[in-house]
């Protein structure tokens, strides 16, 4: 059976309003689209196996079910979706729990963006999760930044939305008790940073044991201290990985000056993503013209929907295209967006081989027997 399939440039802009304090959520603007590149046709000639799902749009949505179509009009829906995706999983009893999708437009890539712009995003983003789960459960959240100067910074620039939310508290990485040595570089670090007074001190530190920790902002170097920190006060309560881009981060770890491969197997394979988007940009070049065909996907779960493989129509939305109640490897994840487009090789061809290489798999995905826990990838 062939079927044709019309799709565009991967390529699109983004505009979002400013939230310097995120009162609204309304704040947060459309999510609109432009393409810039000539839209080609492909002939798919696999057949393809049509999965029911059904819409989330729909009445009668199943949260168990994986979405057909998806495609948020705004940051606000994606904010709500994430906070109905930590609400399921708490109730089912989860305790080590991941968020991660874009934080800014994915035309600002982590290279072109200023860090000060992602570490703001992400603040306003977590507060507005925060706000959202509230509004189904009781929750006093306890946000963890990776050391008390970024503390500081977000207690005077979110001072408003911080006390806009019951409950909430604040803490850093810092406040785990560390050998002499440590703390001498600490105390440079604050005497550097001119960090002599915090006029908020204090400000937002609840008498009662928070209910969720979340982690925001971290790099490599520091998931050691949130396993630290997590050893010391939070052995049995919900933890909550924020946009940290963990397999980004997972890279670099086993490598000279940070930490060891082992801190994947052993901790941050516990971390069950709830509410995941990763989009990709590919192109493949073909025998004919147009000889280079961009396209795009990405790697989509909600929970406790099942894990699927998204690809990127015409109109910015993004169609399911094959599901597991297993995560896709990243290479298994470009090998669905081709078979569905009619651009995969031949199997067992030498052209094949030649595209997809000796390896299509990082090392965490592939070193299942080393993994304390697969909860990661479920």
């Amino acid at each position: 059976m062939a079927i044709s399939m019309a799709f565009s440039s991967p390529y699109t802009t983004f505009s979002l309003r400013s939230l310097p304090q995120l009162s609204p959520l309304s704040a947060f603007s459309s999510l609109s689209t432009t393409h810039s590149l000539p839209r080609y046709t492909v002939s798919i000639s696999q057949p393809i196996t049509t999965i029911p799902i059904r819409c989330s749009k729909k009445a009668d949505f199943d949260p168990k079910v994986g979405v057909s179509v998806y495609k948020p009009k705004s940051y606000e829906v994606l904010v709500t979706d994430a906070a109905n995706s930590l609400a399921y999983a708490l109730d089912d009893g989860k305790t080590r729990l991941e968020i991660d999708f874009p934080p800014l437009p994915s035309n600002m890539s982590s290279y072109k963006g200023s860090s000060d712009e992602f570490i703001d995003a992400n603040i306003q983003l977590v507060l507005a999760v925060v706000r959202k789960l509230q509004e189904r459960k009781e929750t006093k959240a306890c946000i963890v930044f990776p050391d008390k100067p970024e503390k500081r910074r977000a207690s005077q620039i979110f001072k408003t939305a911080l006390d806009s939310i019951d409950g909430i508290s604040i803490g850093s990485l810092d406040d785990v008790p560390s050998g002499p040595v440590a703390t001498f570089f600490r105390s440079i670090r604050d005497t550097l940073d001119f960090d002599f007074e915090d006029e908020n001190e204090g400000r937002w530190e609840s008498k009662e044991s928070p209910s969720l920790y979340i982690f925001i902002n971290c790099s490599t170097r520091e998931l050691a201290a949130i396993e630290k920190f997590v050893e010391k006060f939070a052995p049995s309560t919900p933890t909550l990985l924020f946009n940290l881009e963990l397999d980004t981060l997972r890279a670099d770890l086993g490598l000279l000056g940070f930490p060891t491969k082992d801190l994947h197997y052993r901790f941050l394979s516990q971390f069950v993503p709830v509410f995941y988007i990763r989009i990709r940009e590919y192109s493949k070049t073909v025998a004919v013209a147009p000889y280079i065909v961009n396209y795009s996907g990405a790697l989509f779960r909600q929970y406790p929907g099942p894990w699927q493989v998204m690809l990127k129509q015409a109109d910015g939305s993004y169609a399911c295209v094959a599901e597991s109640a297993t995560r896709f490897t990243l290479g298994e994840t470009k090998e669905e967006l081709l078979r569905v487009l009619g651009l995969q090789e031949e199997e067992g061809s030498s052209l094949e081989f030649l595209r997809r290489g000796y390896k299509s798999s990082t090392w965490w995905e592939e070193d299942v027997e080393l993994e304390s826990s697969s909860a990661w990838r479920s």
